[in-house]
């Protein structure tokens, strides 16, 4: 196993998690609510672009990270996951981006496409609204050396995480045609 990076510390640790988590929440409900018309130049959509190609980064990511962990490979599970984590905070910048100059967009499709659009959109948002502080406490029992509880909640947190960030790019690819 790897040389714990943190001095465990539960206490600050979970409230530095929590405040995190809620925050990022909050502005991402506020911001989500607010329109900044601004010309850039260049079509804003991009960032939309941007987000699934990170989210499709992300996925790849985090099966390379199961694979590294299942070889015991702890080093470039590591490195990986916290390449992740990096990835994951760019894309939340990127996402805040395209929701603060873009808006909203209405889904286009009819019938069956909508419902199955609409499923994967509420199931993506919820989960994606929850992930954060089970990542960072999965993170952080990592960096105390705490393995056991890590592994324990990793077995909840990678899939969950696999699913927000896979339908964040099926969600993408099923809207991108009704931007205008």
């Amino acid at each position: 196993m790897l040389t714990p990076v943190l001095k465990k510390n539960d206490k600050q640790a979970r409230l530095l998690i929590l405040t995190v988590s809620f925050v990022v929440f909050a502005a991402v409900v506020i911001l989500s609510r607010v329109k900044l018309e601004a010309d850039l130049g260049f079509d804003i959509h991009i960032f939309a672009l941007i987000n699934a190609i990170i989210n499709s980064t992300v996925s790849i990511l985090l099966v390379a990270g199961l694979m590294a962990v299942k070889q015991k490979n702890y080093v470039r599970h590591k490195n990986i996951m916290m390449s992740a984590i990096v990835l994951s905070v760019l894309f939340l910048v990127s996402y805040i981006a395209h929701h603060l100059l873009s808006g909203d967009t209405k889904f286009g499709g009819e019938g069956t496409i909508r419902l199955v659009y609409f499923i994967i959109l509420i199931t993506h948002i919820f989960l994606a609204a929850v992930i954060l502080p089970f990542i960072l406490f999965t993170a952080y029992r990592s960096l105390t050396g705490e393995y056991e509880k890590h592994k324990k909640l990793a077995r909840y947190t990678w899939p969950l995480w696999l699913y927000v960030s896979v339908t964040g790019v099926i969600v993408y690819l099923m809207i991108s045609p009704y931007y205008s």
